[in-house]
């Protein structure tokens, strides 16, 4: 049995950009609770978490880590998250584990994109979250700091200690307000984050308007709740590496942070036919509901999958079940996780991170229940960014070409950012990841892990086609060679498809029978619409997929011996090609929303250049440090490879991030020569 319960655990996931010093925190922490000996460096690769060999040749995370220890009677689990824009899935996919997020940040950077990123999604998600300033012995302007911060995420953001001595040191302004900081009078912030937490109980706040103080035994309760509804993120100052404030850190997170017991519940959805309703777990209910949110290949013990037990408790002995499969799992052994160390358990309880390995039914998401929870049970989805970066890839030598797909498929079990498919328009095998870096990496895993080398190149964009007016079409497919021949006419009509119409399928495609008089027989529809769906899939024009088209079938002709399926299937096939080439045929092209960070002398620079790219720059917005983030839109294909560029702008000083936004149409040059370059597969009629 576990030496601690359920409300003795606090987990954590420390989050942030990937220079913040995450790492170095909790390597730190790691030391002060006795858990190792000698403190390990990212520079020097020797740290408990970042123990992959291609973090320590990057000197920075590529996957969450998980660590453990014990202090001041809590047992406090830590996510360490990457910071880094290729990995931010793998900080995303931890927060439904935890009930505090942490968001550290550089005090000499600033916010960024990703802290921005990283507190709005966990404040969506209802977590308590606390913002640490790091390396405040190197920062010129920590007044400025945390004024950008209270403007950027809000008043609510209180500072519970302060630097100190130049940022030698720090001094406690939650429960203390004597002294001065670096700040100002420790007085002015004691009144301020009192003020704020008062505000959560109306009978406390009468006692302090009355009294003018109120003990810090009163202001506990009130805390935690601040903390719970959002009310309050508290704001700590410290510099890891100096080991200053790590104490006063480690302290708040004993006697401060949420146990699971009382940090808002994890929202799952039951999926009951087409009804869905959401479902919260009981801590202290008896039945197992646990939910996988990392994924890994560890060359001991193979495929590790790390979970958090949100009810009851997981053991060799229980079997639980994944979706509506009928058969159990057998758990033959549970982990706690420190680093790349597994230590074996005899029980994961309410509350508790721990891991299972060699569980092939288990996947990322995957939701661990027993017969009594409803099959049909997932975890609320996560609002993951969206795989825009690409890279075409060939097997790069006959045995590549055997293991190519295992491989991949085992990437993608790990990484919730990471898409493969095979694009019909084009025939490329493209991956999809978060940036350059990102799909370098994984490629560099798929060499190193499972001995599959592959050639990249930059994908073909691409396009869709649709129709943007009505048009009619009509073809008669006649074939006679002896014996019995094929014989089979249609009319029909194509138009834009559009509202409810277009989103009742994922292609907005939308087919009518509007035949009357037998003129074509019902048995021969499915052959026509077969026909029409074949060139929606292929394109008509440029040989790309089609998107948002109403077709109807409003004539045609049989013959009682030559008609066949395969004759109205031709005859459907060619009458909408002839019908889409009348309707006023466009391609789309795919753009993306760009943030782009930047230093403020550049701006001018990255706007031109966005502007020659046929993109436009939506908004500025200037931030600390001589920074600026731009926000941008741009055609997907003149962004492609858009990290090499900005790194030659901006001489390897700017940073971006970009997403999915929608689709416009190709301009007239572009799509005249792409239309032109187009050779469509002969056809015997």
């Amino acid at each position: 049995m576990a030496k601690y319960t359920t409300p003795d655990i606090r987990n954590i996931a420390m989050t942030g950009s990937a220079s913040a010093g995450k790492t170095t925190l909790v390597e730190r922490m790691l030391h002060a609770a006795g858990e190792i000996g000698n403190i390990g460096t990212v520079e020097n690769g020797d740290t408990v978490c970042d123990f992959e060999d291609l973090e320590k040749e990057y000197t920075h995370g590529i996957d969450s880590a998980i660590i453990h220890f014990d202090y001041n009677g809590a047992h406090v689990n830590i996510i360490d998250t990457p910071g880094s824009p290729g990995f931010l899935g793998k900080a995303i996919a931890a927060l439904p584990a935890v009930e505090t997020q942490v968001i550290m940040i550089d005090a000499a950077s600033g916010i960024d994109t990703i802290t921005r990123k990283l507190f709005t999604i966990g404040k969506d998600r209802q977590l308590p979250q606390v913002i640490l300033i790091n390396k405040i012995d190197h920062a010129e302007d920590l007044d400025g700091l945390l004024g950008q911060i209270q403007n950027t995420f809000g008043t609510e953001c209180r500072p519970v200690n302060l630097p100190s001595n130049d940022g030698k040191g720090v001094i406690e302004c939650f429960t203390n307000a004597e002294g001065d900081s670096d700040l100002g009078d420790v007085a002015d912030f004691h009144t301020g984050i009192v003020d704020q937490v008062v505000e959560v109980d109306e009978e406390l706040m009468e006692a302090y308007l009355e009294q003018g103080e109120v003990s810090p035994e009163q202001l506990h309760g009130p805390f935690e709740a601040a903390l719970r509804q959002a009310h309050l993120v508290p704001v700590m100052f410290m510099s890891a590496k100096e080991n200053i404030g790590v104490k006063e850190f480690m302290d708040f997170i004993a006697t401060l942070c949420p146990n699971p017991l009382e940090g808002n519940p994890r929202t799952f959805m039951i999926h009951e036919g087409d009804e869905q309703e959401e479902w919260h777990a009981s801590n202290d209910g008896d039945h197992p509901v646990a939910h996988v949110f990392k994924v890994s290949s560890d060359p001991y013990v193979g495929k590790l999958c790390v979970f958090r037990v949100h009810q009851g408790a997981l053991s060799p002995s229980v079997h639980p079940r994944v979706g509506d499969s009928k058969k159990p799992l057998r758990l033959s052994h549970v982990f706690k996780l420190q680093g790349k160390e597994h230590v074996e358990v005899p029980e994961v309880i309410s509350g508790d991170i721990g891991a299972v390995a060699k569980i092939d039914e288990l996947h990322y998401g995957s939701v661990m229940h027993d017969a009594s929870i409803s099959e049909q049970m997932k975890i609320k989805p996560l609002p993951m960014p969206k795989p825009m970066y690409g890279l075409a890839i060939d097997a790069a030598n006959r045995n590549a070409e055997t293991k190519l797909g295992e491989a991949l498929t085992k990437l993608l079990i790990e990484d919730p950012t990471l898409e493969v498919d095979r694009v019909a328009a084009t025939g490329d095998l493209v991956l999809r990841g978060l940036g350059d870096i990102h799909l370098r990496v994984k490629l560099r895993v798929m060499k190193d892990r499972y001995g599959v080398e592959v050639t990249t190149r930059t994908p073909k964009v691409a396009y869709k086609e649709t129709i943007t007016s009505n048009a009619e079409g009509h073809h008669k497919h006649k074939k006679q060679s002896g014996g019995s021949g094929q014989f089979g006419e249609v009319y029909l009509r194509v138009e834009p498809s559009i509202g409810e119409e277009a989103e009742a399928t994922s292609d907005g495609f939308v087919f009518v029978d509007d035949t009357f008089g037998g003129s074509v027989p019902k048995q021969f529809m499915p052959a026509i619409e077969k026909g029409v769906k074949a060139v929606m899939s292929h394109g008509a024009v440029a040989g790309y997929p089609m998107y948002n088209i109403k077709v109807t079938v409003y004539d045609g002709k049989h013959h009682a011996v030559d008609s066949k399926e395969i004759a109205f299937m031709t005859a459907g096939k060619k009458a909408f090609i002839d019908a889409v080439k009348k309707a006023k045929p466009v391609l789309l092209e795919p753009f993306v929303k760009m943030h782009i960070s930047i230093p403020t002398d550049l701006i001018g620079d990255i706007s031109s250049d966005i502007s020659g790219k046929r993109g436009r720059i939506l908004g500025t917005e200037m931030l600390p440090g001589n920074q600026a983030l731009l926000e941008a839109e741009a055609p997907l294909s003149e962004v492609m490879s858009y990290t090499n560029q900005l790194k030659s702008i901006t001489g390897g000083t700017g940073s971006y991030e970009m997403e999915y936004s929608h689709d416009e149409r190709t301009p007239a040059n572009v799509q005249a020569d792409v239309i032109k370059s187009f050779k469509p597969d002969a056809e015997e009629d």
